[in-house]
């Protein structure tokens, strides 16, 4: 497993630039926040900003993180561990009983964020269940639990998924668009399930009054990303930050849009604390839409390798997204005054720096001497 270590200025500058965004933070003075998938790639980052503020600004946000894995928790959170606002369960959402013997030690919340999912390809194949019951088991769970305790507000992390393949009528997707899913396939229970987690939401707005907003976020990259993440960009970064050569594995005309975690993290507060009720919003900087094939020559550029062509395992193949154009329409999560502040080569070499000093930290390897960091 990677040694974490995000006490590293560039970062730091990060988590610096996403506090001082101005947002109506004070709705957050002395609340208490349920985060699952806590160690996630964006939730991860979430609980950095909050325990940042904590920390700096006097804010004072109780937070109880929530994920299955708490030897990994552990490690990502450790400087949190012992800290009166930061307390971690372990449990898996999707199942009743695990959930509801917690539930004591997560006590009330004001705000869930309900990120915890299955999100990259190998998983979506090995473990099918798995990725549809968290979907709609733990939103189902997290939502009778939100109502039962009063909730303020339920954040759901949704995903560009829902959108299934563009039919060729729109350049861009917008928050009403609705593409083609084959739903006989192992692969569309992540995006039917994620469909019908926003149908969840939906249900129990109308049944309880259960205040909601939903995030569909675009393809999300950045230092947070796990070890095991099986999506193309991922493995993209991997090979360029171990200084190795990056391997396609399609002919790379896909055109996708990404955004930088700490971006990504930010719209989800945005979304939090500005957001309307019962709204869809994609999160997406359009300024960052890229093909495969343009994304693994960039990072191969960065560091001075080249990219290579590889056929996929079969249990990676099962998994990917058979769209070949999924691009988003940001223009109403930027009426809130959301902008992405980092372009994507800059994102790209930031993540590639830190990920690289990451490997070199555990002693995995080294960079090419004809790197370009």
């Amino acid at each position: 497993m990677w040694e974490y270590d995000f006490n590293n200025s560039i970062y730091e500058t990060d988590i610096q630039q996403a506090v001082s965004v101005l947002l109506p933070w004070e709705k957050l003075c002395n609340k208490s926040i349920l985060i699952t998938g806590a160690s996630g790639m964006i939730a991860s980052v979430i609980i950095d900003i909050l325990m940042y503020r904590n920390l700096h600004y006097d804010q004072q946000v109780h937070i109880t993180a929530l994920s299955r894995n708490e030897k990994k928790a552990r490690a990502r959170f450790v400087q949190y561990w012992d800290s009166e606002y930061f307390r971690y369960v372990s449990c898996d959402i999707s199942e009743v009983g695990s959930f509801m013997d917690k539930r004591e030690f997560i006590k009330t919340a004001d705000y869930i964020l309900h990120a915890a999912s299955n999100t990259h390809p190998v998983a979506y194949s090995t473990d099918p269940v798995g990725t549809i019951t968290a979907n709609i088991f733990g939103t189902y769970n997290l939502l009778k639990y939100a109502s039962e305790y009063h909730c303020s507000r339920f954040l759901l992390f949704s995903s560009v998924e829902i959108y299934g393949e563009n039919r060729g009528n729109v350049d861009r997707f917008d928050e009403g668009y609705l593409g083609y899913i084959d739903c006989n396939t192992l692969r569309s229970g992540y995006p039917e399930s994620k469909r019908l987690s926003e149908s969840m939401c939906n249900a129990f707005a109308a049944k309880s009054g259960q205040d909601f907003v939903i995030g569909r976020f675009s393809r999300v990259y950045g230092p947070t990303m796990l070890e095991d993440d099986s999506k193309a960009i991922a493995q993209f970064i991997r090979k360029a930050s171990a200084g190795e050569d990056v391997v396609l594995k399609s002919e790379g005309n896909q055109l996708y849009s990404y955004t930088y975690v700490v971006d990504a993290a930010v719209a989800a507060f945005y979304l939090l604390l500005k957001g309307e009720s019962g709204k869809a919003y994609n999160v997406a900087d359009e300024s960052s839409d890229i093909t495969l094939k343009e994304l693994a020559e960039t990072l191969s550029e960065t560091v001075g390798s080249k990219v290579v062509f590889e056929l996929p395992e079969a249990a990676e193949k099962a998994g990917y997204s058979s769209a070949t154009k999924a691009t988003l329409d940001g223009s109403r999560l930027r009426g809130l005054g959301w902008s992405a502040k980092t372009p994507i080569k800059e994102g790209l070499a930031k993540t590639i720096k830190l990920i690289g000093d990451r490997y070199e930290y555990s002693g995995i390897t080294g960079r090419r001497s004809g790197s370009n960091l």
